[in-house]
């Protein structure tokens, strides 16, 4: 089996690297850094550290404060943190700057794996959201590293595709240390795919452990004052393609009952912002970039995003958040953001990433789920004239996310005996 996965791993390695030509079209930061891919970068100056690896900008965001914990509790251990796209690693950057080294995870072969290894020298590899790379399990278990899953989550269709592959999900799974389960149903989900029961537990999601600084309301409220703080503010975080057509299409709608509405548009990836930017003009809409200004004009009617870094701030200024990737199959992005900074939050049928999180909030009264655009412009109507439910959405978000914090405490704890 694992004769048949390197041969199709160096089969796939061409295809990759089209694919990341493809996405340098729209994107450069794609066509940099190939070196890093291969293993091939300057050795930190010290070994002996603890990796964490973050595929993307969800997982980034979830490592976090377990990043933060890790400095906190062990000063003296240096960290390296991996990822694999350009927004990932600039929030790397942005947030944790030289504190960690950080460098593009390697591809999956087994002499960059090696590599990796050699020039690094982990005492520990923490993978993020259960990301099945074999080569790199393989040899973190030759060279006696231990690796821990952290924040661990399956999706149903994640669970079809490992389970046409037992022996090899198995087997790599068999190897690692300790898991860290968001849910009991990804616990589960977990044992299906073939790791052992005995080194699965439930921790619950480190997205819980989220810690808004209080200058964020400040900024907020800095923000608000340019745009009015009569002016109904909807916020729609994290969109795709297929998102926004439907998000302006009910915006359009909202705008016939409040003349004033402000769509403040964040679209996922950068290589995005000028379609998105597009699709509201078309829409009619008196379009502002963020990249042009910090506060929009009283006229403008949608304000995109166009930077990385800022949806925290501007979430903070909006009365009503919808979050993306929800409206179209990709599975959500996090719902427990904006409910952490008291906000109502509203998402599509499509939550399947966070599929508990997002029931919880819903049962709690926190969010609503809407199936399309129709639905869509009915709920921002319905909050945007309602303050008392809007107020009501925003604090029992809140309770839900300061009820499900300690999934930190546990999961340091567990690394602190497997160190």
């Amino acid at each position: 089996m694992r004769f048949f996965y390197n041969f199709a791993i160096y089969l796939l390695t061409p295809v990759l690297l089209l694919h990341l030509l493809w996405r340098g079209i729209r994107n450069r930061e794609y066509l940099y850094r190939w070196a890093e891919r291969f293993a091939f970068f300057k050795a930190p100056a010290q070994a002996g550290s603890i990796v964490v690896h973050a595929v993307s900008v969800g997982e980034v965001n979830a490592a976090i404060p377990l990043i933060r914990g890790l400095q906190s509790r062990w000063p003296e251990i240096p960290i390296v943190v991996t990822g694999f796209t350009p927004t990932g690693s600039a929030r790397i950057q942005e947030i944790l700057g030289d504190s960690v080294f950080h460098v593009y995870a390697p591809l999956d072969l087994p002499g960059a794996v090696k590599r990796f290894y050699r020039l690094v020298k982990p005492r520990m590899l923490i993978i993020m959201e259960t990301e099945i790379w074999p080569n790199l399990y393989r040899q973190a278990e030759r060279l006696s590293v231990p690796v821990v899953i952290a924040n661990a989550r399956v999706s149903e269709k994640s669970l079809k595709g490992y389970q046409m592959l037992p022996r090899s999900a198995r087997s790599v799974l068999g190897s690692v240390t300790w898991i860290a389960a968001q849910t009991e149903t990804d616990a589960a989900r977990l044992i299906q795919c073939g790791a052992p029961a005995s080194k699965v537990d439930v921790t619950g999601s480190l997205k819980f452990d989220i810690r808004v600084p209080a200058s964020l309301s400040e900024e907020g409220e800095i923000i608000r004052l340019g745009w009015g703080f009569s002016r109904p503010v909807l916020l729609a975080a994290s969109t795709h393609e297929g998102d926004d057509e439907p998000l302006l299409e009910a915006f359009a709608e909202v705008l016939k009952r409040h003349r004033d509405a402000l769509l403040v548009l964040v679209p996922r990836h950068p290589e995005r912002f000028s379609r998105a930017a597009q699709l509201a003009r078309n829409q009619g809409l008196k379009v502002q970039l963020r990249s042009e200004t910090e506060i929009c004009e009283p006229a403008t009617a949608c304000f995109v995003i166009d930077t990385m870094g800022e949806l925290l701030r501007y979430c903070a200024a909006a009365d009503v958040a919808f979050v993306g990737g929800s409206l179209t199959p990709v599975g959500g992005h996090n719902v427990l953001e904006p409910a952490a900074l008291g906000k109502p939050v509203i998402f599509g049928p499509y939550m399947f990433n966070f599929a508990e999180i997002s029931a919880r909030l819903v049962q709690r009264g926190a969010a609503m789920e809407v199936l399309d655009a129709e639905q869509l412009a009915d709920a921002v109507n319905t909050l945007f004239s309602d303050p008392d439910r809007r107020d009501r959405m925003g604090r029992a978000g809140l309770r839900l996310v300061s009820e499900g914090r300690g999934a930190l405490l546990r999961t340091l704890d567990q690394i602190e005996k497997s160190l």
